[in-house]
């Protein structure tokens, strides 16, 4: 009995893995700029930043955040097995540590039992999870509660422990690093790294897709891993503590312009009501990020060319909640509440927007703008595709803009303005093509964002 019980219970998980990922796993595309299914489906990254998931939450409230972020048209949940605070001691909700002993050689049954658990829950919500498979204190202290734990043999055991319990799994995007540096001017802890992402290879047979969440500041992985073979994806942090105008187009470009080119996204900017002075402070004097400014951020690192982008929220990263002590001086104290912050759900239009249009002929061209870009936090980003079907300008400010149209082949242009705050797109007007164009947003000011879609008439 027991034995026909397992067979059917196997039997409905291989059903729900084929009826969801249907077109396979994730790969990088030719031109190396984007990421699409194997079977050609595009894919545009929209991640939530969960590090403390598997550390903090119970089942029930895993449940509830993950069926949010889903409704709320997120695709990639970016949480860290060995989390950050005490993670390696403190017990989760079911009094498990991840480690015997505090050796990655030994890792405790039971939580990596729950961990399968949420992994599988994820794929029948049709959602990646992003692994970290430590935060990066474990690896390289350099500052946080640690303590370090891996050298480069139980690095590799580790690695291999998870790629053998994964491989099966279409929807796992492993991610490195954990918010430290992959090297240093005094240490290089990239032997380290390489044979965790080696245990991870082996045991999956190749079938894993690799990105390295480097530490905030604008740090990226083309600054210290720029040839290393295994890394699928670049990463930049745009981070919390550069104020308003962190120029995240900038880093965008710049990893897009590294050889060999690879996709590239900002895997951390701005949190949401996250205090705007900088680490080590983060004291709230100066106010906190509001929605309009991530909005600014995700918008403009996504049109300059990046393959996606990644949202977070200062007190859902942490899964604040009465149990749990605050960190950095939280606006919302309940991580309940804060998943319902307007920048969630703008972050989900973004998604939709890009969605709308062909994913993968888009190219960056602010030389879309001939007038009006702007700089800092007024700085306006612009894309296009490559046959000129379709273009989108973001305004961070509502204002008067001049385009140029020349690259859409048709006589007629038809023009759609997009409310990033709202996702509603007003009713299309089609003009006449005379190769650029003046034209002023519905609303004017800071706070009035827009989006200009401009599309061939024949499309």
């Amino acid at each position: 009995m027991k034995n026909i019980l397992v067979f059917i219970l196997l039997f409905i998980s291989l059903t729900i893995n084929a009826q969801h990922w249907q077109h396979g796993r994730l790969k990088v595309t030719a031109d190396g700029h984007y990421l699409q299914y194997e079977d050609g489906t595009p894919f545009f990254w929209l991640g939530d930043t969960g590090w403390e998931l598997f550390h903090r939450l119970t089942m029930e409230e895993t449940a509830t955040y993950l069926e949010n972020r889903r409704q709320k048209g997120f695709n990639v949940i970016q949480a860290v097995l060995l989390a950050e605070f005490n993670g390696l001691i403190k017990p989760d909700q079911y009094g498990q540590v991840p480690l015997s002993n505090l050796d990655p050689a030994q890792p405790n049954e039971k939580y990596f039992t729950r961990v399968d658990s949420i992994v599988k829950m994820a794929l029948n919500k049709d959602l990646f999870m992003g692994l970290l498979p430590t935060w990066g204190d474990k690896v390289t202290k350099l500052w946080g509660e640690g303590p370090v734990v891996f050298n480069v043999t139980n690095a590799y055991t580790y690695g291999l422990f998870l790629g053998k319990r994964y491989k099966n799994f279409k929807n796992i995007i492993w991610i490195m690093g954990g918010d430290r540096p992959a090297k240093n001017d005094s240490n290089d802890w990239r032997p380290i790294w390489r044979a965790m992402v080696k245990g991870i290879k082996d045991g999956t047979a190749g079938k894993a897709i690799f990105t390295y969440h480097p530490s905030g500041g604008s740090y990226s992985t083309t600054q210290f891993l720029p040839n290393e073979e295994w890394l699928d994806i670049n990463m930049y942090q745009s981070g919390h503590g550069g104020g308003h105008n962190v120029a995240t187009w900038s880093l965008t470009s710049r990893d897009r312009a590294i050889i060999p080119i690879k996709p590239t996204l900002d895997g951390e900017p701005n949190y949401e009501d996250h205090p705007v002075n900088p680490w080590p402070t983060w004291d709230p004097k100066n106010g906190y990020y509001d929605d309009y400014d991530v909005r600014k951020q995700l918008y403009r690192s996504v049109f300059a060319g990046a393959c996606g982008v990644t949202y977070g929220h200062h007190s859902v990263w942490q899964f604040l909640s009465p149990r749990e002590e605050p960190v950095n001086h939280p606006k919302i104290l309940d991580w309940k509440e804060a998943i319902n912050r307007p920048g969630a759900w703008q972050a989900g239009y973004l998604r939709k927007l890009m969605e709308s249009r062909p994913l993968l002929n888009r190219i960056p061209d602010t030389t879309i703008i001939i007038a009006g870009q702007g700089v800092k936090g007024e700085h306006a980003e612009a894309s296009r595709a490559a046959d000129g079907s379709y273009g989108m300008v973001y305004l961070p400010v509502g204002k008067t803009i001049t385009v140029s149209t020349g690259f859409v082949p048709t006589k007629t242009i038809k023009l759609t303005w997009f409310n990033p705050k709202t996702g509603i797109a007003q009713k299309p007007i089609s003009v006449k093509n005379n190769g650029q164009l003046t034209i002023t947003p519905p609303t004017i000011g800071m706070g009035n964002d827009w989006v200009l879609v401009l599309d061939a008439s024949d499309k």
